[in-house]
């Protein structure tokens, strides 16, 4: 019904649409039930019943029409919205011919797949302007700064391919976020981008912090003038109400009209004033006792990009103007341990010694390491370049970095593994050349109980009956079970090795499961070409 960001949701169970089908038709619950226990398929019920009982209200309905009773019935809420939700459904079942009620009612249960994402999209649209996929690029790149399919779709158009060259950044529409390279060394790093700025890389989530401070000609209602922030995570889901001791901070802390800004969320103890490992921290992302947790796992905000301001787009800005931007929009508490956005400090560096001595430090902080930032890079919205490189380590393994990785399937367990329906999953990387899964470790050890339990939980949201069309998989590899695209896992090696078996041509020596990913989306696992540089 729109952006997933937008986060709008039918909101109906299946015996709601059930008794919709009841209404609209007019016919007995017990009748009903056994005709769809028969087929197990409400669409075919619906359809097989549309054509025995013709409706004086049938008509040929265009695609917006339809579109607007599905608007009204994914946004209706409060008292009496689930009455609005029947009665609409019910009106649209009776005017729609019956195959088009098949697909009606199916899609608010959630089951049809059309089994393509939003690049195929992006891709039909450079078809639909000039008959191959050579704009999708262009696309692509506006794409990223505002993630609506029929907002760009709209634009294409009225406009053609120039109108995207108007589309700025907007508050409260998420841009998707760049990403780091990363890289083992400092040595490589001044190589590789020369005098940089150097700022922690902390192990918290993601966040992008979008803001409108209080104006009173938004509206006669005082509520309306207020100051407003939203919070959008990695995966541009719309978490603002998780974390109200951000969003307070911001309110308070931040001094502009209207702006865009990215930081990293970490818990912290208030007592010692260290922070807190990633899976204390993790507690903080959920649904119920927010407030209680939000007091037992507090959270600072470390801001460090500022892409847009008062009006004005900062995505194309060199780095070092963006960041002195966001310095002077924080305001800064007095009492420090109170203060909640952060901007923290940064040293610009162009000797590997210096590097390697400020990574050094952010290690003994327990910190997961530094990132390095070109001085006149931009913001690549949606893309990994040069313009940020990520430095972290283990000085345990061969493996200067861990891998994010995408399950693709499962095993069924033997012995003790029975107890959870799984006893190995198969993760692969990206290959993004040939728009592919490619395969990398079946791993089977190193879980806790607890961790088992909580895959095959969330395995059992994407389990598929055919391996997906993206997914490249050597037969010695099949699983007993597939998985859509939806679950990334942070994975340890001890080292990668040339694979005949595996897809992408190498393997992990020794994986295990670091932890879950749930702030990244299958798009952001680690590409089959980052993981053949980490070998060289």
């Amino acid at each position: 019904m729109g952006p997933a960001y937008e986060g709008i949701d039918f909101g109906m169970a299946e015996r709601t649409i059930i008794k919709s089908a009841m209404s609209a038709l007019n016919i007995d619950r017990n009748y009903f039930e056994k005709e769809f226990k028969k087929s197990g398929d409400l669409g075919q019920t619906v359809e097989s019943f549309k054509k025995l009982y013709k409706s004086f209200e049938e008509k040929d309905m265009e695609v917006l029409a339809v579109f607007d009773f599905f608007y009204k019935l994914a946004t209706a809420s409060g008292n009496g919205s689930q009455d609005v939700k029947v009665s609409l459904l019910s009106q649209l079942i009776r005017q729609l011919d019956p195959l088009s009620g098949r697909y009606l009612v199916r899609l608010p249960t959630g089951i049809i797949r059309l089994g393509f994402s939003d690049m195929t999209i992006l891709d039909a649209y450079s078809w639909m302007l000039k008959g191959d996929k050579s704009l999708r690029p262009i696309i692509e790149t506006a794409y990223h700064v505002r993630p609506d399919l029929g907002f760009i779709g709209k634009m294409l158009k009225e406009k053609g391919i120039k109108g995207l060259e108007e589309i700025e950044p907007k508050a409260f529409t998420p841009i998707i976020m760049m990403k780091a390279e990363r890289m083992s060394s400092a040595k490589e790093i001044i190589k590789q981008i020369g005098k940089c700025l150097v700022e922690p890389k902390f192990d918290g989530f993601r966040l992008q912090v979008h803001y409108l401070g209080s104006d009173p000609r938004r509206g006669s209602d005082p509520t309306e003038s207020l100051p407003k922030v939203r919070l959008f995570s990695r995966s541009l889901e719309d978490v603002t109400y998780m974390y109200p001791d951000i969003v307070e901070g911001v309110k308070k802390e931040v001094k502009a009209d209207e702006l865009i800004i990215e930081g990293e969320a970490i818990g912290y103890n208030p007592k010692t004033g260290e922070f807190l490992p990633f899976q204390e921290t993790v507690q903080r992302k959920r649904k119920y006792d927010i407030g209680a947790k939000s007091i037992e796992v507090p959270l600072k905000l470390f801001a460090f990009e500022l892409l847009y301001l008062n009006g004005k787009n900062f995505i194309k800005k060199p780095f070092i103007e963006r960041r002195k931007a966001l310095e002077q929009v924080t305001i800064k508490n007095k009492d420090i341990s109170k203060q909640i956005i952060v901007v923290d400090h940064q040293e610009e560096v162009d000797k590997e010694e210096r590097l390697e001595e400020i990574f050094d430090q952010a290690v003994a902080k327990k910190l997961e390491g530094v990132i390095a930032k070109k001085i006149d890079g931009i913001y690549q919205p949606g893309a990994r370049g040069w313009n940020w490189i990520k430095y972290k380590r283990s000085y345990s393994s061969k493996i200067n970095d861990t891998i994010d990785c995408l399950v693709m399937g499962y095993d069924f367990g033997k012995g003790k593994r029975t107890d959870f329906g799984m006893g190995a999953f198969l993760v692969g990387v990206r290959d993004e050349k040939n728009d592919k899964f490619v395969t990398v470790a079946k791993i089977g050890t190193g879980l806790t109980d607890e961790e088992w339990r909580f895959l095959k939980i969330k395995s059992q949201i994407s389990k598929l009956k055919d391996k997906p069309m993206n997914y490249s998989v050597d037969k010695a590899m099949n699983c007993d079970v597939w998985i859509s695209p939806a679950i990334v896992v942070e994975i340890k090696a001890d080292e990668i090795t040339k694979s005949p078996t595996h897809t992408a041509g190498l393997a992990l020596r020794f994986p295990r499961l670091e932890k879950f990913r749930d702030d990244k989306k299958p798009e952001d696992v680690t590409t089959l070409e980052e993981l053949q540089h980490m070998t060289r």
